[in-house]
């Protein structure tokens, strides 16, 4: 739910995929007024299949694209159309759009503009709790054991690794602030290891999924 207009977002992971915003109205669910947002056509090819969304602060909408495997934004004060007939097929907000390119890593080798990565979601650190600044997007590096958070205004990531046990197939994280006078000790981001692919991790027969927090320094000599 966007903080702005407390309108509902959601994701419809398909090729190219799509967006979805409900606006709930003083009468919910008669009043509801829905809208479709698709992947621009200049786009579908190298960015498709949203499958995580979370909102800013600001209501701007961030997903991580499990499909192509990559990452994007939809802002929807950039639209100059909001309703009418061209709205039937979601195709009428092309400038709403921002697509960001990922730290390169492993391509699909028959389609190498696609990320072998896989971001099954992410989450946008709305408080600061990551270390990284207020509306910092993060998302799950699901394929490459770690946490990806993007400074939107440089365009560039940090990679957070699990360095062991190896195996951190990560499906979600979250944040938490326990002590915002503590500094850096006083937050930090939690994620999982998916249950899904427990067989994979080190640690032989019986290992157990894990919860990660991870703490950011404002330098590595910070106390």
């Amino acid at each position: 739910m966007s903080p702005v207009d407390d309108s509902v977002w959601a994701a419809v992971t398909s090729d190219p995929g799509r967006i979805t915003r409900t606006e709930l109205g003083n009468n919910a669910p008669e009043a509801c007024k829905p809208e479709m947002l698709t992947v621009p056509d200049d786009q579908a090819q190298e960015h498709f299949g949203p499958r995580g969304i979370d909102v800013d602060r600001n209501g701007v909408i961030w997903m991580a694209l499990s499909g192509s495997g990559g990452f994007a934004s939809f802002d929807r004060r950039k639209c100059k159309v909001l309703n009418g007939p061209s709205t039937v097929d979601g195709k009428h907000c092309s400038e709403g759009w921002t697509f960001y390119a990922l730290t390169k890593g492993p391509q699909m080798k028959n389609a190498p503009q696609i990320n072998a990565d896989f971001h099954y979601y992410n989450w946008v650190d709305q408080f600061n709790a990551s270390g990284f600044g207020e509306n910092t997007p993060i998302a799950t590096g699901t394929g490459s054991d770690s946490l990806l958070a993007l400074n939107p205004k440089t365009r560039e990531w940090t990679q957070l690794r699990v360095p062991y046990p190896l195996g951190f197939y990560s499906r979600g994280l979250d944040g938490r602030i326990d002590d915002p006078t503590a500094g850096w000790k006083g937050r930090a981001l939690w994620a999982n290891y998916g249950t899904n692919f427990l067989w994979h991790i080190e640690g032989g027969k019986g290992t157990k999924s894990k919860i990660v927090r991870f703490q950011v320094r404002p330098d590595p000599l910070a106390r």
